[in-house]
């Protein structure tokens, strides 16, 4: 499925059952027999993963509490990705065990668009285009939907405004069609802009950092350190630690080849800095 695909699930009708949509568990799955934890946190337990039949993601367990910052680092190749698409649903990354907990509601074999309406959005690593689709309609649209409204459009326009100037972005920004043209730094701006007007409970930001110039990686950084402080729990996905010269994650894990191989607090990521992959 395409990531364009992908992100139009997010929106459509809901009620659909996930086998409706492609996605297969595996015959003869574990039975989860498991205490649903009451508290506020993205829970993944022994989270494995599988793609075209090759498993990629090998058992994979964390929590992400409300209002916490969690870093997934590893090299390319090491499963992150396909984790994060696994975490939102996407019908190409098949959960063959384990499951993920949102607030206490088993939400493994939901629809995309059901996740969301839980509180649960990703970030794409690569967003689409959308042409010919206004940026303040697509995001009004989505903001119904997943808050059961329906918003003046004046209103929403003044909301977001105000969100437009906060990431230092004009207010012709929103007129454009959906990734129409946009550089990758303003690729990455626009997601940072849906998340502050969407506030989901919880976000999985797959290497938003990727490709930005300084000024760019600051303003992310920025809207990742509001998200947290408003509540949103939060999973950075990335290579890099530049980007957490501007923040303080509570937590940071190393994957590799589909397993987290250690965890740690920030200090972990300096010794990444220091050392490599190679050596972790």
């Amino acid at each position: 499925m395409s990531s364009r695909k992908f992100a139009s699930a997010i929106i459509r009708d809901p009620g659909q059952d996930i086998n409706g949509s492609g996605f297969r568990l595996k015959a003869g799955r574990t039975n989860r027999k498991m205490t649903i934890m009451s508290n506020k946190q993205l829970k993944i337990e022994n989270l494995k993963v599988a793609r075209g039949g090759q498993e990629i993601v090998h058992g994979v367990s964390f929590e992400i509490p409300a209002g916490t910052l969690r870093v997934l680092m590893g090299p390319n190749g090491s499963g992150k990705s396909s984790l994060a698409n696994a975490l939102m649903g996407h019908p190409d990354y098949v959960i063959t065990d384990g499951c993920v907990v949102l607030d206490g509601e088993d939400i493994t074999s939901l629809t995309p668009d059901r996740r969301a309406r839980l509180g649960l959005l990703l970030s794409l690593q690569s967003p689409p285009e959308v042409p010919g689709v206004p940026l303040a309609e697509f995001l009004r649209l989505v903001y119904n939907s997943l808050h059961d409204q329906d918003i003046d459009p004046v209103d929403f326009r003044q909301m977001l405004e105000v969100q437009l100037k906060r990431f230092g972005l004009p207010i012709s920004f929103a007129d454009r069609g959906v990734n129409e043209g946009f550089s990758g730094g303003e690729r990455k701006k626009s997601e940072m802009l849906q998340l502050a007007v969407l506030s989901p409970k919880y976000a999985v930001l797959d290497e938003t950092d990727s490709g930005l110039d300084v000024d760019a990686l600051k303003m992310v950084a920025e809207g990742v350190n509001a998200l947290q402080s408003e509540g949103t729990g939060l999973l950075l996905i990335t290579h890099h630690t530049r980007i957490l010269d501007y923040l303080k994650p509570d937590r940071v894990l190393v994957m590799k080849d589909g397993h987290i191989v250690r965890e740690g607090g920030p200090e972990l990521a300096r010794e990444i800095e220091e050392k490599g992959f190679g050596e972790i």
